[in-house]
């Protein structure tokens, strides 16, 4: 049975800071860190990442991969105040250009849903979007990663849409302002104050989409719970373009219906 939440308006915080147009230039990163062997673009995209380990079959294989698009008719909600998500707010956290991707890594948060408590392990954004909401993108999607003490994982996600009106999450700006600082992949900076109250209110306040599927990155493992909130994020231009610049474009192509053939073996019984 499908149980909607209650949708409340978002209100949502002008930003304060300014990415670009001031005076300071980057500072450096603060070190090193090793890069993912996969990532978006020929050889090392999607399309041949079981190929780059053979740990990444479910990459090609699996029934049931991430991200989908989500059909709001048909797709399942979380009942009401079924997921509680937390995350203190911290004074920085370690900020890595993955060469596949930006993560930021922080593990004072926890998930309940259902019977299981997960604990934060980090989270990560894609440009554009991974998962489509009736067919449309959105510019950017955001994934906090979670596991519990089984090794279990869960994703909340979170699309954005730019805002009309130069409004943002203050938490991304605050993530995304030294993103300059590791516009070179296989390095760490970083993070200023980082307060999670407004995503926190934000996941409460609007329905969540549900379902069991992947990582949307390698080894691309299943039975992953996926949790996404109905309404997008806002994003002001500065931040989002600061982003961009960097991420390039790091999305995984859309999967087939949750339980269907996994498109690349679809595609191998077409060519052959």
């Amino acid at each position: 049975m499908k149980v909607t939440a209650a949708i409340l308006p978002l209100i949502a915080s002008a930003t304060a800071s300014c990415l670009h147009g001031t005076s300071l230039l980057p500072r450096s990163a603060d070190g090193t860190v090793d890069i993912n062997s996969f990532n978006y673009t020929n050889t090392g995209g999607p399309l041949t990442w079981y190929g780059l380990d053979a740990k990444n079959s479910a990459c090609s294989e699996g029934k049931h991969q991430s991200p989908i698009d989500i059909v709001t008719k048909d797709i399942d909600y979380a009942a009401a105040n079924s997921v509680r998500f937390n995350v203190p707010s911290t004074d920085n956290a370690k900020f890595e250009n993955l060469g596949s991707g930006l993560e930021v890594v922080l593990t004072n948060g926890t998930l309940v849903a259902g019977n299981s408590t997960y604990k934060l392990a980090q989270f990560h954004s894609h440009t554009p979007s991974e998962h489509r909401i009736n067919e449309e993108y959105y510019p950017m999607e955001v994934h906090f990663v979670f596991e519990n003490s089984n090794n279990a994982i869960a994703v909340v996600g979170f699309v954005f849409e730019l805002s009309q009106f130069g409004y943002s999450t203050p938490l991304f700006d605050s993530v995304f302002a030294h993103i300059d600082d590791i516009a070179t992949p296989g390095t760490y900076t970083k993070t200023g104050h980082l307060d999670f109250t407004a995503l926190t209110a934000h996941l409460k306040s609007h329905g969540i989409y549900q379902y069991t599927g992947s990582l949307t990155t390698p080894p691309c493992s299943e039975n992953v719970a996926w949790f996404l909130s109905t309404e997008p994020l806002p994003l002001n231009v500065q931040s989002y373009n600061a982003a961009k610049h960097v991420l390039k474009f790091n999305a995984r192509y859309t999967q087939n219906a949750l339980g269907q053939d996994n498109l690349l073996e679809v595609a191998a019984s077409e060519l052959n």
